[in-house]
């Protein structure tokens, strides 16, 4: 497979909730071991868009092809795409009952169809790409917030899937925690798996990304590599954006 290959093609996605449109036709493509990060204000349709991308919430209107196939209005095949499509979402949704080795085991098992010694030598790679095997044995309740969330990227990772969603995976996390999780992220990065990512976390985002969207309205208002979005005079509202989180944090 070519590096430079399409993996995932996003057309002209619409959602409404009621009388609210949330996305008004959202446009984009992610080639393999690519980054692209969301930015934008609260409730601008971020969080949706990811949602109708792995159809937890289907569009009304557009299109999701994943290598040349379609993912919307795919019936049955759903789950099959949805194993291609992985997502870590902002609060974990781990089996409280299951210690981090069994949360990574369980779709292994069910949906993947590995029996369960194959399952656990999955599991604990996957947790110890994270920093997460000695922790194997912990129950969530046992673990800190960064930690859980390490445990859900390697579930995520245990998949084998050609896209990972991250959806705004450290807005529940204090900034020592931010820091690991957003370590492992960089990792990944390098490594070449190609993710989308919500986040507001902006020296991430200028470290890892291939091209940055800046999301407002419903739409993608302006979008491009991390330098020239900052820096290019053209880009002002994205600007306008970034400001207005720097002052805030130093606030």
């Amino acid at each position: 497979m070519s590096e430079n290959e399409i993996v995932l093609k996003v057309e002209e996605i619409h959602k409404s909730f009621g009388d609210r449109e949330v996305l008004r036709g959202v446009s984009f493509d992610v080639r393999r071991g690519e980054t692209k990060v969301i930015i934008g204000p609260s409730g601008t349709g971020k969080s949706t868009l990811l949602r109708c991308i792995n159809q937890l919430t289907p569009p009304d209107r557009g299109r999701v092809w994943l290598d040349g196939e379609e993912v919307t209005n795919s019936g049955h095949r759903i789950n099959y795409f949805r194993q291609k499509i992985g997502m870590v979402f902002q609060n974990f949704f781990l089996f409280d009952h299951l210690t981090a080795l069994k949360n990574v085991e369980l779709a292994l098992i069910k949906v993947r169809g590995m029996n369960k010694a194959e399952a656990r030598e999955k599991a604990l790679y996957e947790l110890r790409q994270v920093g997460m095997e000695e922790w194997a044995d912990h129950y969530p309740a046992e673990l800190s917030g960064g930690q859980a969330q390490r445990v859900s990227i390697a579930r995520a990772l245990a998949m084998d899937p050609d896209v990972i969603l991250f959806d705004e995976p450290t807005s529940a996390l204090d900034p020592e925690l931010t820091r690991e999780v957003l370590e492992v992220m960089r990792k990944l990065a390098r490594e070449g798996m190609t993710m989308i990512v919500v986040t507001h976390e902006m020296g991430f985002a200028c470290s890892v990304a291939n091209e940055i969207l800046f999301m407002e309205n419903g739409v993608i208002a302006e979008r491009g590599p991390p330098d020239q979005l900052l820096y290019d005079p053209r880009f002002s509202r994205m600007k306008d954006f970034v400001g207005r989180l720097d002052s805030r944090t130093e606030g």
